[in-house]
């Protein structure tokens, strides 16, 4: 039985004139496909791609599944089963409403099981439509409508097309010697005058994906199903092409590298034969005798270099002991084993590379060149270790940087903060896997001289750990008495450092092992200054962020009250890199201005910075005032800085003193003995002593996020409850001083830092201990002047200048 509707079609079709899409029909013989083949037949759903009429197929699927359907189309007469594509992910899953629409009529001609699979071999004859169901469980069965092949001769539009079809055949044979073999079986059974089968052939022939063949199927006018097949034909010749491109790529790189492996073999053993080349293990050891000519080895050193070159000669080059001892050797010939530059001991000409290089900082400067000085009398620089403490930003590496550009030497630095395996320091046992020599062998290696300057950044940040103590391990190398026969674990060897100059940095002297500290010579970098920090911005801060953004020197112009501003308002610390880099972002604003068109020169105004960077990071400090409230100066690693203590009378219910502020242990002895002080002797300093039997006082340091330790506020806690149990305000001064509970008052550290926090809050007038006097005659004339310094033994001395007359 045909498909009615489709009958219907061809029947309303003249069959000596095309249809819209241009196919001549041949007439139609409806009755033929009946007598043929059955109206109800078994289904087998397929689930990887649909198959066309005109091709013999071999199916392979699981007997459990499809052995009872397969059972029913052997007992018939008509041997048909319908092959239909399905939506499931596979046959076995597929239900009815899976099933496509369009299938294709198939006569079964052997089935073989084996291992649990049967093996089918099937001959596509007709596509069919589905109809009906008549069992919608398996084994499928369905009533189905035939839909016939064009019959009669093709119109010559078809015969354009089947032409364009085989000669795209044609292209895609030599591309793929696989499609010969498939064209020979369809040619034994159709010829090229059977454009439809030719067209489902061709369809065949692609790797298209499943639902572009099955439209191939359900285009029943032949004319659109050539078109659409001739499309998929160009598909495939396009991807066979790009594939044969490829493979033949990968070819030639192939046979390239082939060639010159051979070429390079045969060089090889052509120089071998006229001994005008050696093999490998030859010439590495050629190459290590070599760098050994030009070095001073020890007698230890050399003994050893001689064992590693006989044992290198008689392994083979492929074993794992023949690498290590290349690596060896490698590591043993780099070094400058008594190679030495040539010192530039000329005085003038280092005052002239440091004052080039860094401004300000005098007496950093004037410790150098006395420690340069000694040098050149000596005729030498060894044996010293310098070590630069400081706030960020103050110029501490760069000042590492000028010692060596002042001697002419080699530089190298690396950061020792963080490390925690001692084996960065001394270097691994040669035994291990991946082992190689510690930093400071490394740096001899690249320095390329036994002299160099080496800085060693972050010393007070070493670590310290299970794996071992770099601190410790840093002592055999910084001590002139031990450093002339450093032993590094993976040399085993014997190397002298003792003509190294070694310049190391911290923040803090706190965390840095007393030990290791006491072979340094310590030089302190305090912070700059406001007047300092102007000069700085605008002799190499400035230039230095123009330079980096490509602009011209006259591009940017900053006066020196839009300096000034800058540095109050957004870079108030001690050093100077918050200051660059907030001149780096008003340079990158500028550059951003000028490609807009705007001229140049760009003046940037202090009305302009807020523009430029935001609002203000610093102001001004709240001038706390009332009884009570007394401003401290305080060291910090960043730099010094004033510090408000506030005491208050919370209750008069009992008696109590409370701390807060997050105060360290040493800062609440400290107020622990100052509260204690005061309260024995509230009456000799005009307070009633009945004040402290009756009152709750609560101490708070404020900025309570911020921890606090220290024992230098011990004077400032004394005078704020002096001023509360007074109930007068202090005039605005600043102190600093530990207090005793016998009234003494102690020296304390970080003088040249408080100092400037004082000038840098507006605060003229200071209370120092009278054991830091020497400590203020030190500090540089500059940041002293214009403050009025008193200076307390006792606190009888302190209370006296508190509060006005």
């Amino acid at each position: 039985m045909v498909d009615e509707e489709y009958a219907e079609e061809i029947q309303d079709t003249d069959p000596q004139e095309p249809e819209e899409n241009g196919v001549a029909q041949a007439p139609v013989q409806l009755a033929r496909a009946n007598d043929v083949l059955p109206t109800d037949i078994h289904l087998l759903p397929v689930a990887s791609r649909p198959f066309f009429p005109g091709q013999a197929v071999p199916l392979m699927m699981t007997a459990e599944h499809w052995e009872p359907t397969m059972k029913a189309v052997a007992e018939t007469d008509h041997k048909i089963l319908g092959v239909v594509l399905v939506d499931s992910e596979t046959s076995e899953t597929a239900e009815p409403h899976n099933f496509r629409r369009i299938g294709t009529a198939c006569r079964v001609h052997r089935i073989h099981k084996q291992d649990g699979h049967l093996q089918v071999l099937v001959e596509c004859l007709q596509r069919f439509r589905l109809t009906d169901w008549a069992n919608r469980t398996t084994p499928f069965v369905a009533r189905v409508a035939y839909l016939p092949e064009p019959e009669g001769p093709p119109s010559s539009e078809t015969k354009a097309y089947a032409v364009a079809v085989i000669n795209t055949i044609k292209e895609l044979l030599p591309l793929n010697p696989l499609y010969v073999e498939e064209l020979r079986m369809f040619l034994d059974r159709f010829g090229p005058e059977d454009p439809s089968h030719l067209a489902d052939f061709a369809a065949s022939l692609t790797t298209s994906s499943k639902d572009q063949l099955q439209e191939v199927l359900e285009i029943v006018p032949l004319l659109q199903r050539m078109e659409k097949v001739l499309v998929l034909l160009n598909n495939e010749l396009e991807l066979a092409r790009a594939q044969q491109k490829i493979r033949r790529t990968v070819e030639e790189k192939m046979h390239k590298q082939q060639r010159e492996f051979f070429l390079r073999e045969q060089l090889k053993a052509i120089q071998k034969e006229l001994g005008i080349a050696k093999d490998d293990r030859t010439a590495e050891i050629d190459k290590f005798k070599e760098r050994l000519e030009g070095l001073t080895l020890t007698e230890q050193a050399q003994k050893r270099v001689d064992e590693e070159l006989t044992k290198m000669g008689m392994l083979e080059t492929g074993s794992p002991e023949y690498s290590v001892t290349r690596n060896y050797l490698d590591w043993i010939t780099l070094l400058p084993w008594g190679k030495h530059s040539k010192d530039k001991l000329d005085l003038k000409r280092a005052r002239r590379v440091l004052d080039r290089d860094h401004y300000g900082l005098e007496d950093v400067k004037k410790r150098i060149l006395e420690f340069l000085a000694v040098g050149i009398h000596k005729g030498e620089i060894a044996g010293s270790i310098i070590l630069l403490v400081g706030p960020p930003g103050v110029g501490k590496t760069s000042i590492g940087r000028s010692i060596a550009d002042t001697l002419g030497r080699r530089f190298y630095r690396f950061s020792v903060g963080g490390i925690r395996d001692e084996a960065e320091i001394k270097g691994h046992r040669r035994t291990y896997v991946g082992a190689m020599p510690g930093k400071f062998l490394q740096a001899m290696k690249d320095a390329d001289t036994a002299n160099p300057v080496i800085l060693l950044d972050e010393i007070d940040k070493i670590g310290n750990s299970y794996h071992g103590d770099p601190a410790s391990a840093l002592l055999e190398v910084l001590d002139p008495e031990q450093n002339s026969d450093f032993l590094d674990h993976y040399l085993d060897l014997r190397f002298d450092l003792s003509k190294v100059l070694f310049v190391c940095t911290a923040n803090q002297l706190d965390t840095i092992p007393g030990p290791l500290l006491d072979r340094m010579e310590v030089i302190k970098l305090s912070g700059y200054i406001a007047e300092e920090k102007l000069e700085i911005a605008k002799k190499y801060l400035l230039p230095r962020q123009i330079e980096r953004a490509g602009l011209d020197k006259k591009s940017v112009k900053l006066d020196v009250k839009t300096l000034r501003a800058l540095i109050e308002g957004y870079a108030r610390d001690a050093g100077v890199r918050r200051l660059e880099k907030q001149l780096g972002k008003i340079v990158r604003k500028v550059a951003v201005r000028m490609l807009e068109g705007e001229e140049t020169p760009i003046q940037v105004s202090r009305d302009d910075l807020k523009d430029y960077l935001g609002s203000p990071v610093f102001r001004d400090e709240r001038k706390l005032s009332g009884p009570g409230v007394v401003t401290g100066l305080a060291w910090t690693s960043m730099g010094g800085a004033t510090l408000s203590i506030e005491a208050a009378r919370t209750h008069s219910f009992n008696r109590g003193f409370k701390l807060t502020g997050q105060l360290g242990d040493v800062m609440k002895e400290s107020a622990e003995i100052a509260y204690g002080y005061l309260v024995s002797h509230a009456a000799q300093f005009g307070a009633d002593s009945a004040f402290f039997e009756k009152s709750f006082i609560h101490l708070h340091v404020p900025a309570g996020a911020t921890p606090k330790d220290g024992p230098s506020a011990g004077i400032t806690i004394a005078s704020a409850l002096l001023s509360l149990a007074r109930d007068k305000p202090v005039r605005r001064i600043a102190m600093t001083g530990e207090i005793t509970l016998t009234g003494e008052v102690f020296p304390v550290g970080g003088i040249r830092e408080k100092l400037i926090a004082a000038r840098r809050a507006g605060i003229k007038e200071l209370i120092l201990p009278a054991d830091n006097q020497g400590d203020f005659e030190e500090v540089p004339e500059h940041v002293s002047k214009g403050l009025h310094v008193h200076f307390a033994s006792r606190f009888d001395d302190v209370a006296p200048l508190l509060f006005k007359d």
